[in-house]
């Protein structure tokens, strides 16, 4: 099996050229002139569709690639059915044709961005393919059967070629990549922890946590190729999953273990014990290669301070149990990432605890933002055929086409307007190599060979920028603009009239799109942040709401999820703006403390469970005020009262495991909601671990 350490560069000068890139940009040659030899073969009406859609089906990596082909055949098997069974029906209503083709686009699309999957390929391309099958033939359908065959065979021509010469040629896996992704992650992860746990270089707390949340993220995405990418590929994935979901652990656990230490050393109160612990923790996991054997000792020493420290039973001591036990089960998160992430593609089977391990990584879902973009895109699609029945323009069929397939590829983005500016220009720019080939090269090209020759410096050097990740928006529309103008027909027409009228077609495409683009979709990063902050907010109320359903599993994934989500757009906030203060990562932990409280109240006295339930319905109200008010506010002062009644009250009885969760789960609360609140001092007559009486006092 081939990987990306296999490839060399070569340097020339000063030009670099990475092998694989090369490669990939080959293959995707090869599969283009096959589909060509097949196209011209058979007398396919549109060998240039079948080209293009070459290039719109390769995708750098094989494991990434491959579950796309599935769902793009039956994207475009649905779209063409809809075709046939919409156009002819309605073709002597043309607004009402249009109206129903705008309304399905929509959905589509709807059904595209709430699927983040590589599934949501199936709906975008049931999307675009209707659109760009029906629109040039709504004036005259009568043989839009035999022009829907033609599309759908040229396309599933195309993307199997594409798939048998990148599989043939292309061989390397997507696991090489997500062991990448997850060594990346830990380096994240370990140069995190050791600046928050040795109190250094905090300014840039923020950043490492963002690039945390966004690997999470990333690596279940990339981790839902893996059915596709080998005969190992369900024990990978496995492992990726439970993988994700310890370093999805390590982002709260760190955080909290940081938030209890600068409580510790404001308070003076860091023992040298441990002292002594977090620098031996430090030390671990500055080394690269540190041994797993060593954690096993810092666990053990970390978890028997917690208990001490517990049964001491003042604040310090609490906050201290707090601090060692979040550090415990941090470094018992990340030992066990670094395991699977060592593992991931090798043979075995993996044991897990439980059987969290066994389910899929959930992702959040907004229905909101889904529905506005299926809605942007319908009324885009309706003014642009409005547009063009009402100036009755010849070429108006081909610009609502390239206006479909423009609006339904950029649909998932906040705000698209950006990307197809820049598609604008990479198009500008490609027209005149698409002239110099039209009215130079290809006059003077006979033959299938000769035109397969003369067009592998072009189609070679596009495909290398499509390999390269930075570059590779820029593909799409060079190889669009340039397979277009071409035309690829039997028979070579070079003629400067429809060359103009096709590339003013395109240019009027992008524009309009771009120009709808920005007057529904031009949502702001404070909007779209906002409403993702509030979605949170809602499921935390949710999980704290004890006449609710209790899925904690669920709860936990989603809300890494919106992390990442929020980590990518705040980079895009104005500097000094207001969510750059909001700490995600501090809803994060309320709710991981939500869970055990919870899980705790069929487990105490009554009296006790009523204050716990004061708890949980504080902290319920206090994010719904939030999303009733839609900013940041801080927690009611009356909600600390039962929190320090509760505390006491487990103090004062014997500490079974439901119990010290419970006691735990609640100092952190009181620590994330009232970081600055006057500490209670508590007074036991003996061990915590025995039924004894007890004061609570307020500094």
């Amino acid at each position: 099996m081939l990987s990306a350490q296999s490839f060399p560069s070569w340097h020339f000068a000063s030009l670099t050229i990475d092998a694989r890139k090369l490669l990939f940009s080959l293959s995707s040659f090869l599969a283009a002139a096959i589909t060509l030899a097949i196209a011209f073969s058979a007398s396919l009406p549109r060998p240039w569709w079948a080209l293009l859609t070459v290039y719109v089906t390769a995708q750098p990596m094989a494991g990434a690639f491959r579950p796309k082909v599935l769902y793009r055949i039956a994207g475009i098997t649905t779209g063409a059915a809809v075709t046939i069974a919409l156009v002819p029906n309605l073709q002597n209503a043309p607004e009402l044709l249009v109206l129903c083709l705008a309304l399905w686009t929509g959905f589509c699309i709807y059904l595209a961005v709430l699927d983040r999957t590589p599934r949501a390929y199936l709906f975008q391309m049931a999307a675009f393919s209707s659109a760009v099958i029906s629109f040039p033939y709504i004036d005259d359908p009568a043989n839009i059967f035999d022009t829907t065959v033609g599309r759908v065979v040229e396309m599933t021509v195309a993307i199997l070629s594409v798939s048998i010469v990148h599989a043939l040629l292309q061989p390397w896996s997507a696991t090489p990549v997500i062991r990448e992704r997850a060594q990346s992650f830990l380096r994240h992860a370990r140069t995190w922890s050791v600046e928050v746990l040795s109190g250094d270089n905090r300014e840039r707390e923020n950043d490492h946590r963002r690039a945390l949340a966004s690997d999470v993220t990333e690596l279940g995405m990339i981790a839902v190729h893996l059915p596709f990418d080998q005969r190992a590929a369900p024990i990978t994935q496995r492992r990726v999953i439970a993988l994700q979901q310890q370093l999805a652990n390590t982002i709260p656990l760190a955080s909290a273990a940081a938030n209890r230490l600068d409580l510790l050393e404001r308070e003076n109160a860091i023992s040298p014990e441990m002292g002594t612990l977090l620098m031996r923790a430090v030390d671990w996991l500055s080394a690269t290669d540190g041994p797993a054997a060593h954690v096993a000792p810092l666990i053990k020493e970390s978890e028997r301070l917690a208990t001490q420290a517990e049964d001491r039973g003042d604040w310090p001591s609490l906050l201290a149990a707090s601090a060692a036990i979040r550090l415990a089960q941090f470094l018992d998160a990340f030992a066990a990432a670094r395991r699977l992430a060592g593992r991931i593609g090798s043979p075995g089977r993996l044991k897990t605890k439980g059987a969290q391990a066994e389910h899929s990584f959930r992702l959040a879902r907004d229905h909101g933002m889904a529905a506005l973009a299926g809605a942007a895109t319908a009324v885009a699609i309706m003014l642009y055929c409005a547009v063009w029945i009402l100036l009755a323009w010849p070429s108006g069929s081909a610009t609502a086409a390239f206006a479909a397939l423009i609006t339904c590829s950029f649909a998932a983005h906040d705000d698209p307007s950006p990307v197809i500016g820049r598609y604008l220009k990479a198009t500008l720019k490609t027209f005149p190599l698409a002239a110099f080939y039209l009215f130079v090269v290809l006059p003077r090209v006979d033959g299938y060979e000769m035109l397969v020759i003369t067009l592998a410096p072009a189609l070679i050097w596009m495909g290398y920028i499509q390999a390269d990740p930075r570059r590779s928006p820029e593909a799409l529309p060079m190889f669009s603009c340039f397979i277009v103008a071409m035309g690829f027909l039997p028979r070579f027409q070079a003629d400067f009239a429809t060359f103009v009228n096709t590339g003013l077609a395109q240019l009027g495409g992008i524009v309009t799109t771009l120009a709808v683009t920005r007057l529904f979709r031009s949502a702001s990063v404070r909007w779209t942040l906002r409403r993702v902050m509030r979605a949170n907010w809602a499921e935390l109320a949710l999980l704290a709401d004890i006449r609710r359903p209790f899925r904690p599993a669920d709860w936990t994934a989603r809300s890494v999820d919106r992390l990442g989500q929020i980590a990518q757009r705040i980079v895009a906030a104005p500097p000094g703006d207001d969510f750059h203060a909001a700490d995600g990562l501090a809803d994060l932990r309320i709710g991981r403390n939500v869970i055990p409280v919870r899980k705790a109240l069929s487990h105490v006295p009554h009296d006790l469970r009523h204050d716990m339930g004061l708890v949980l319905s504080g902290i319920a109200n206090h994010y719904r005020a939030r999303i009733r008010c839609g900013a940041i506010s801080p927690a009611d002062p009356a909600l600390l009262a039962p929190i320090d009644r509760s505390i006491g009250a487990l103090l004062a009885r014997p500490l079974d495991d439901h119990r010290r969760q419970a006691l735990r789960a609640l100092v952190a609360m009181r620590c994330n909601l009232f970081p600055e609140a006057a500490a209670p001092v508590l007074t036991i007559g003996a061990a915590s671990t025995t039924h004894v009486g007890m004061e609570l006092a307020y500094d």
